[in-house]
């Protein structure tokens, strides 16, 4: 029996902790694997019940503050003390900063394989990942030592509780002081007026086409009157300084899968559309006749966004009336 590893954030309401359910999800049905979790800093025994109810048979958790503290080492640490004592075949990290920080880390200590951008695992060796702009997909097999280490996108799943739970396995490792060079000096939380790009049911994105930053206030005027609809970005906008590295939708940026995906002056490039090319629905707006997005819309206009933008605002309003 394959023994495969969910490494969890046990932070409620965060990005790596939805992704956390999502993997658990889909591990528990890969045939003959034995699932576990990993979640380590101050929480982390509260997460272990949700961890349980989404496939974890067991948990292995600390709630030192330590892993609160510092970042990434000794994290890595514990994961390749627990790794070395249990011998699993592959753990599974979401796809965040702190998923990659750790991951790489570990790899450097096991000499593990590491896989980044997977949307798929199909055995304790194997896994699929998107390719050419998501027009195919590669099956990658994982050779070399265990275990395997693959990071996976957010919303590559659904996340759906099964009903289990889990035995609760504490964690004690000593974590040496060179595991503990980085120390967390300060958080910052980004204020949210909306929905989360993750969690928002409609999105609207702004690109190029918009011209300048001043004119992203024409999408956060289309989503007021959306309503419960948040707004994104590509990643040339980001670059561009017009808007936050927050609302950056694509492969560097959030992945996100809403009923509804608009986007405006956006010319639809690859690290773009993995970011949101499992919207439900996709409606394009821009100049270019040509523009590649329109391949992939579901509808698409073909007109100057500072114009078609405050007229369909104008359209959503007059309709919710």
């Amino acid at each position: 029996m394959a023994t495969i590893w969910v490494y969890g954030d046990p932070t409620p309401g965060s990005q790596g902790y939805k992704t956390t359910l999502e993997i658990l999800t889909r591990a528990r049905d890969i045939q003959g694997a034995d699932v576990a979790a990993v979640v380590l800093g101050p929480g982390a025994s509260d997460a272990a019940k949700v961890f349980g109810e989404h496939g974890a048979s067991k948990v292995y958790a600390s709630d030192d503050q330590v892993y609160a503290d510092h970042i990434g080492g000794p994290h890595a640490h514990a994961l390749h003390a627990l790794a070395q004592e249990h011998s699993p075949h592959m753990i599974l990290f979401p796809m965040s900063y702190d998923g990659r920080d750790v991951a790489g880390r570990l790899a450097a200590k096991t000499g593990s394989t590491v896989m980044s951008n997977a949307t798929e695992v199909t055995g304790a060796d194997a896994a699929q990942t998107p390719v050419l702009g998501g027009a195919q997909m590669a099956e990658v097999q994982l050779e070399g030592p265990d275990p395997k280490l693959v990071l996976i996108r957010p919303k590559a799943f659904d996340a759906s509780p099964s009903g289990g739970s889990a035995e609760v396995v504490a964690v004690n490792v000593d974590i040496p002081d060179e595991a503990k060079k980085v120390k967390v000096t300060a958080r910052h939380e980004v204020e949210a007026t909306g929905p989360t790009l993750e969690d928002a049911p409609v999105i609207v994105s702004g690109g190029r086409g918009l011209q300048q930053a001043e004119n992203f206030k024409l999408l956060e005027e289309l989503a007021k009157a959306i309503g419960n609809c948040a707004v994104g970005a590509t990643r040339a906008v980001v670059d561009a300084g017009w808007v936050p590295y927050a609302m950056q939708v694509g492969q560097t940026g959030k992945t996100v899968k809403p009923k509804v995906y608009l986007a405006i002056g956006i010319s639809g490039a690859t690290q773009h559309i993995v970011g949101m090319k499992s919207s439900d629905r996709i409606v394009a707006v821009n100049k270019d006749e040509e523009a590649p997005i329109f391949q992939l819309a579901d509808l698409g206009i073909v007109g100057d966004a500072l114009k078609v933008v405050p007229a369909l605002t104008e359209e959503v309003k007059k309709r919710k009336g």
